[in-house]
């Protein structure tokens, strides 16, 4: 990643240095592809829920819908992934990116909690939320998992039990 030059991409897939900027504001944003696109898919599904669902059901099924990918991008994904997690620039965007995420959560925690998205509630669901779907996704890329869905569900179907539900023989 890091001797790979943004000229390098650019000429490799037949555009511009300008026309990749149009695109992606650094080399960085290349490895998340649409990640601005699902946090919105994400917003709009925790916001469209019926106010009586729970919370945690709302947060599990609106991270499961909007991290559900086709099975021919799952091998770039497990790539973009383990990348995400061992290149140290790419960590260190991470940290920028998942903020972003938890912005996302956290203002829907506190519709449900009352309160603003910055108070303690809001942020520690968002921030364990955040460490369930991280969870999920290294483990997923690490150990070639089948089913990155049934990974997210089940990393959050922990958290939302305390960590009582117990895997299911198969």
């Amino acid at each position: 990643y890091d001797e790979t030059t943004v000229d390098e991409i650019a000429a490799a897939v037949g555009v511009s240095r300008r026309t990749f900027f149009r695109y992606y504001e650094s080399k960085r944003d290349v490895v998340w592809g649409e990640f601005d696109a699902e946090l919105g898919r994400l917003r709009d599904r925790l916001a469209e829920a019926p106010d009586g669902e729970p919370m945690m059901d709302v947060l599990r099924r609106s991270v499961m819908a909007t991290n559900r990918f086709g099975a021919g991008e799952l091998d770039e994904l497990r790539i973009r992934m383990v990348l995400i997690g061992s290149v140290p620039t790419l960590v260190a965007h991470s940290a920028v990116r998942y903020e972003e995420w938890c912005e996302v959560v956290a203002a829907f925690a506190a519709s449900r909690l009352g309160g603003a998205p910055d108070d303690l509630d809001p942020q520690t669901v968002a921030r364990a939320a955040l460490g369930a779907a991280m969870a999920a996704f290294a483990c997923w890329a690490r150990h070639g998992s089948d089913d990155l869905v049934e990974d997210v569900d089940r990393a959050f179907r922990l958290l939302a039990t305390g960590f009582a539900e117990k895997r299911q023989a198969t």
